[in-house]
């Protein structure tokens, strides 16, 4: 039986990257599923948990962000002491897909710089 491949990132060693992502789109499946997650209809949910971003290609309904002092901004269902998701079993689509491969280029990067920094908890900032 072949073996199955492994992921090259450990996300419990890496401050929440992706979570620092200024757009983290919400379809309406995942408006849905955080609606049922916190016991809310839709329009309650999409009220305290999205904003709307208008660009050239259209609105777009994202996650709201809250301060933070690694990424400036981040999730708002990011816990900044744990520097982890609060919402895993209920997080967007777009969440469960990253990084769409084994591998996570931010990953490799933190990974380098610690390595090279000789700083286990090294953060490279913007």
């Amino acid at each position: 039986m072949p073996e199955t491949a492994k992921n090259t990132y450990d996300c419990s060693k890496c401050p929440g990257y992706c979570c620092s992502y200024p757009r983290i789109e919400v379809t309406d499946k995942d408006l849905k599923r955080l609606a049922k997650h916190f016991d809310l209809t839709t329009d309650q949910a999409e009220k305290k948990f999205t904003r709307f971003y208008s660009s050239d290609e259209g609105k777009e309904r994202i996650l709201k962000h809250q301060k933070d002092t690694v990424y400036e901004t981040i999730c708002r269902f990011f816990d900044l002491d744990e520097r982890r998701c609060t919402i895993y079993e209920a997080r967007p689509t777009v969440c469960r897909d990253y990084p769409n491969g084994r591998k996570c280029g931010y990953y490799d990067f933190i990974k380098f710089e610690r390595k090279h920094q000789d700083d286990k908890t090294f953060i490279p900032s913007a």
